[in-house]
């Protein structure tokens, strides 16, 4: 297939980028600049420079391709706006065509849920709140095929955001990793190789649609992953913070995604369409793996 992807140079994108090239796919990378597009046409995949907001140029772009996969996010406040002008071109070039169109999302939309599935409400906190309207009004165009992946925080390759934050957490006096709120808090959380392997998978399966929650199960708590982290960063330990100190560390709206307790499985993408996350955990991952100084 010909795949349109924006965020190509993204940590997930990247990712996505070369599990479809490995499968035979040609990808068409919208990049936002020259230096973006030397980046993805070093790596393969045929480079566009536009502006995502220019709804009709967008349009004409992706009425030249197979599908496409939107991973891109400038992750501040404009968010919301990349979401809704890039739907609304997708729609205007795949409505009616049965084409399909990969947005990501991310668990926490479904706020405090030890069990999250598809059919689990949306219960978004603020910072997330954005994006149910833009989701259900891509689900809900006629004769595209539409598929919403609902992932929890991806990890692995020494990358992520996720990641990143809990190798960076402040120390005490001691040395340790202060953990975010108590540590007891469960997060979802996804190779990022295991999650390109899913968004392929749904390239290529027609039957697919609506929305898929991703995870790998482990569903470990903040404790957990900030004790391994603490081994990665070359800390003493990790010790538990308080949920005022994550708001003053973070600001309310991020402290607030981050204190939620949550647990997926992943049984739909298991069952429908294989999918078997093969990776080692974040634990794993910490202690052993990419992130080891």
């Amino acid at each position: 297939m010909k795949v349109a992807l924006t965020g190509a140079t993204g940590f997930i994108g990247s990712h996505i980028l070369t599990e479809l090239q490995a499968h035979g796919h040609e990808v068409m990378a919208l990049v936002r600049d020259d230096p973006q597009a030397a980046i993805v046409a070093t790596r393969g995949a045929t480079p566009t420079v536009l502006d995502l907001y220019d709804r009709a140029a967008v349009a004409r772009l992706l009425s030249n391709a197979d599908g496409a996969i939107h991973t891109a996010s400038p992750g501040d406040a404009t968010s919301a706006n990349l979401d809704s002008a890039l739907s609304d071109a997708v729609i205007d070039a795949f409505a009616g065509t049965g084409k399909p169109y990969l947005p990501i999302s991310g668990v926490w939309v479904y706020g405090a849920d030890s069990s999250i599935s598809e059919q689990s409400p949306y219960n978004a906190p603020a910072l997330v709140s954005w994006r149910e309207p833009i989701e259900g009004r891509v689900l809900g165009t006629r004769d595209m095929r539409a598929v919403v992946i609902v992932s929890g925080a991806a990890y692995g390759d020494g990358g992520g955001g996720i990641p990143g934050l809990l190798l960076g957490s402040p120390r005490d006096d001691t040395g340790n990793l202060i953990m975010l709120g108590t540590g007891q808090q469960h997060w979802p959380t996804v190779h990022v190789a295991d999650l390109a392997d899913f968004f392929r998978r749904v390239l290529e399966d027609d039957s697919a649609r609506g929305r898929y929650v991703i995870g790998n199960g482990a569903n470990s708590t903040v404790a957990e992953l900030t004790e391994a982290a603490a081994v990665a960063a070359g800390a003493p330990g990790a010790v538990p913070g308080s949920d005022d100190e994550a708001r003053a560390r973070l600001g309310d709206y991020f402290a607030e995604v981050l204190l939620l307790d949550q647990g997926i499985d992943a049984a739909k993408a298991r069952a429908e369409l294989g999918w078997n996350p093969s990776h080692p955990s974040l634990l794993d991952e910490f202690r052993y793996g990419s992130y080891r100084k």
